[in-house]
């Protein structure tokens, strides 16, 4: 399966095709063993590049999506591809997902980092073309050649004979209207509307959050993340001086705030203390986590309410669905 997957997927690539949403719900199977790659409606052209030659649209699915993509650097349509191929072959070696979690915050964050825990029982050969496919680094990531001459990867392979003269690939424009949309759109064309991709729709959306404004971890509720489109350091001072405004102090360390409430200022509140993390998941999304480490829980969900509020994104993700809805 994997071998006729990298044969269709590198035949697309030469006739300048590039699908960005390979998943294995999307390889078909036919009666006879034979895969069908599906759903090119994410699939850009040559002419989708931007003047540097790359793709700047950030699109897949989560747990596919090359760490590049993420990035919203521009990426090699190619290259990222073949990332997806890499996670479909661990899925069907191993049976789960290479990088997963129902937090999207942590599942960017580990695909990012590209630490992939590869089995031991799978074979040497296995494991080594794995790990040269799920490379987060793209300038090093194996190519389509190199996978074709891999020893692991030629066991039983007859090479797809594709008759560019039989064989016709046929693709409907209107798939590539949306995609045209958001090259205008990432341009800067005057006319275009401010456009986002799905990405930034998911972690802007009050419903959709990446991890909800007041997700529960665990029954405890002593950790909570909501999003926000602040930078960094606005995102430190905006809570320094919100926690301060309410009557906490604050610690910083490690580029942690450490927000305490001291019972002597308030006795009938007790001894608080939450550690405030401001995380990266692109170059204008942050998550803001909150960890209670002791303290009134009533305390805690007001503290939590207030940076929320002021912080967070839900307001903007309202305006946002309504022009999208609208368009």
């Amino acid at each position: 399966m994997f071998q006729q997957l990298i044969d269709g997927v590198s035949y697309c690539h030469n006739k300048g095709v590039f699908h960005r949403d390979l998943k294995l719900e999307n390889v078909l199977l036919d009666a006879k063993g034979n895969i069908k790659i599906t759903d090119f409606n994410l699939s850009a052209l040559p002419q989708h590049c931007r003047a540097d030659g790359l793709l700047h649209t950030t699109c897949g699915s989560p747990n596919y999506v090359a760490p590049e993509i993420l990035a919203n650097r521009g990426y090699d349509g190619a290259k990222s591809d073949i990332w997806s191929c890499g996670v479909i072959l661990y899925v069907i070696l191993t049976g789960y997902l290479p990088f997963d979690d129902r937090n999207l915050a942590v599942l960017y964050q580990k695909i990012f980092k590209g630490e992939v825990q590869i089995p031991r029982w799978l074979s040497p050969g296995a494991q080594n073309i794995i790990k040269r496919i799920l490379d987060p680094n793209p300038q090093t990531r194996i190519t389509m050649s190199m996978i074709k001459e891999d020893e692991w990867f030629k066991q039983g392979y007859y090479p797809a004979n594709l008759d560019d003269e039989e064989e016709d690939v046929y693709i409907d424009d209107e798939a590539f209207s949306i995609q045209e949309v958001c090259l205008e759109a990432d341009q800067g064309s005057p006319k275009s509307p401010t456009l986002i991709n799905a990405f930034q729709l998911i972690g802007m959306s009050s419903c959709l959050d990446l991890s909800g404004f007041f997700e529960k971890e665990d029954v405890s509720e002593r950790k909570i993340r909501f999003t926000s489109n602040y930078s960094r350091k606005d995102l430190t001072e905006k809570i320094e001086d919100i926690v301060i405004e309410m009557g906490f102090r604050v610690q910083k360390k490690n580029g942690k705030l450490k927000v305490i409430l001291e019972n002597k200022a308030h006795k009938s509140l007790g001894s608080f203390s939450v550690v405030a993390e401001v995380i990266e998941i692109g170059p204008s999304l942050y998550v803001v986590e909150l960890r209670k480490s002791y303290g009134d829980p009533s305390v805690y969900q007001q503290l939590c309410k207030k940076l929320s509020n002021d912080l967070g994104i839900a307001k903007a993700a309202q305006l946002v669905s309504s022009e999208v809805i609208s368009m």
